[in-house]
């Protein structure tokens, strides 16, 4: 079975959030903290993973990409703040092999 994911991920100081959808979680955040793309996440810094959900479905899970977006920062903290209160990187303590 395949599993698709939106994921919601920050820069150090917890200022900027940005929230993504990617069917291979761990490959995408190898290349937010690489800044593979330039873009919006490689220009503020965006690399620490606060939040993410697992889907079944590409399309549930690009459906509450888009809800989640179409909200404000702070019903993206709440979300967050559900799962990892402190704002910890759930990357930690992965391993990233993707060359």
């Amino acid at each position: 079975m395949k599993f698709s994911y939106v994921y919601i991920i920050t820069n150090k100081n917890n200022t900027v959030l940005y929230t993504g959808v990617t069917s291979n979680l761990q490959k995408r955040v190898y290349q937010h903290k690489n800044k593979t793309y330039k873009g919006f996440t490689s220009r503020y810094n965006c690399e620490k993973l606060v939040y993410y959900t697992e889907f079944t479905d590409i399309n549930e899970a690009i459906s509450f990409e888009k809800k989640i977006k179409a909200g404000n920062r702070k019903n993206k903290e709440k979300l967050i703040n559900l799962t990892n209160p402190n704002w910890e990187d759930l990357s930690d303590g992965w391993l990233f092999n993707f060359n």
